[in-house]
């Protein structure tokens, strides 16, 4: 009997090559000595078997958690958000998101990361993706939209690996490690977008049939920012995703990387597209917009909150006095 032919997503495309224009690094780099000591070592760690690393993160997510580094902040967040639990349960969610963002960056270093596949299931779930596909396929650009959830790196390497092309809304990063995840985007075929400039550079890249990805998930400065629901609370937001889709009409989707019960492997899902809200002003459009792409973020967060970044002080910017300004402080 002859084997079952392979699924189109298990047959990997090459990779793409990330827009020249976008391929400058921003940050700072450490001292050659230094970057060249600390080179080695994620070298050794990465030469470790796969469940040898797995161990290591889970080892060191619960070495950090146990220390109390920023542990305060994560069951304080937790308990905003899931009231009902009991003390014992929001633990073990801190716990298990500790060990998700120990996880991350071992598995972000990883230079070969993005060529090998045993990490990843190979089929995408949602029919979304096919809409995904298809607007791509037509010369269209598009919006991704994820959060600091499973592994971010890995699903955004996922979608390059199936011939969509990328470009990631980032921040300057300083350090031997930040650099060294850095350089693993653009080697895997991403375009980076930084904050100065970035509302015209993700419009052109829309423009020019590609697709923008944004985390959603972080706090802005008040007068940078909307609020909108999450969990219940307002949590300031980039409104740069949602002025993007309305000056250029291009669809949103949310895209999400999520772990398996192993947490070794990752599959992605795909919604979308996610339309801006009708018969509102400009402005509340924009709000609108990111509320109902929060919500759906906040649905995957509620699914597997283990895998969230609940050490991140997502509420901490409260919304302006009456009569300020929004907006006013987003990059053109």
């Amino acid at each position: 009997m002859s084997a079952p032919a392979p699924s189109p997503e298990s047959q990997r495309l090459p990779l793409p090559l990330p827009p020249t224009r976008l391929t400058q690094v921003l940050g700072k780099r450490p001292s050659p000595v230094v970057g060249w000591l600390a080179n080695r070592v994620m070298d050794v760690v990465c030469a470790l078997p796969a469940s040898m690393r797995d161990a290591l993160a889970r080892f060191v997510g619960w070495l950090a958690f146990t220390l109390g580094i920023r542990r305060r902040v994560a069951l304080e967040n937790l308990a905003h958000a899931y009231p009902e639990k009991s003390e014992a349960t929001r633990r073990a969610i801190a716990l298990g998101a500790y060990i998700t963002m120990a996880r991350v960056v071992i598995e972000s270093i990883d230079p070969k990361d993005h060529v090998e596949p045993e990490w990843e299931v190979p089929e995408v779930q949602g029919a979304a993706w096919e809409t995904l596909k298809a607007t791509i396929a037509k010369g269209q650009g598009a919006l991704l939209v994820t959060a600091h959830f499973g592994n971010w790196e890995r699903a955004g390497k996922m979608i390059l690996r199936r011939g969509i092309p990328l470009n990631a809304l980032v921040r300057p990063l300083n350090g031997a490690l930040n650099m060294r995840i850095v350089d693993n985007r653009v080697a895997a075929g991403a375009g980076l977008i930084y904050p100065k400039g970035a509302i015209a550079q993700a419009q052109e890249a829309v423009q020019l049939g590609e697709t923008v990805l944004m985390l959603l998930d972080q706090s802005l400065p008040a007068k940078a920012a909307v609020f909108v629901p999450f969990f219940g609370r307002p949590a300031s937001t980039t409104p740069a995703m949602a002025v993007v889709a309305q000056r250029t009409g291009a669809p949103v989707f949310v895209v999400m990387g999520i772990r398996d019960a192993s947490g070794r492997k990752m599959r992605l899902e795909v919604e979308g597209p996610i339309a801006p809200p009708e018969g509102v002003g400009e402005q509340d459009a924009v709000t609108a917009h990111t509320a109902a792409v929060t919500a759906v973020l906040e649905k995957y967060v509620r699914r597997y909150p283990e895998q969230w970044l609940w050490l991140h002080r997502r509420w901490k910017v409260q919304p302006p006095s009456e009569g300020a300004t929004p907006l006013q402080g987003l990059n053109p």
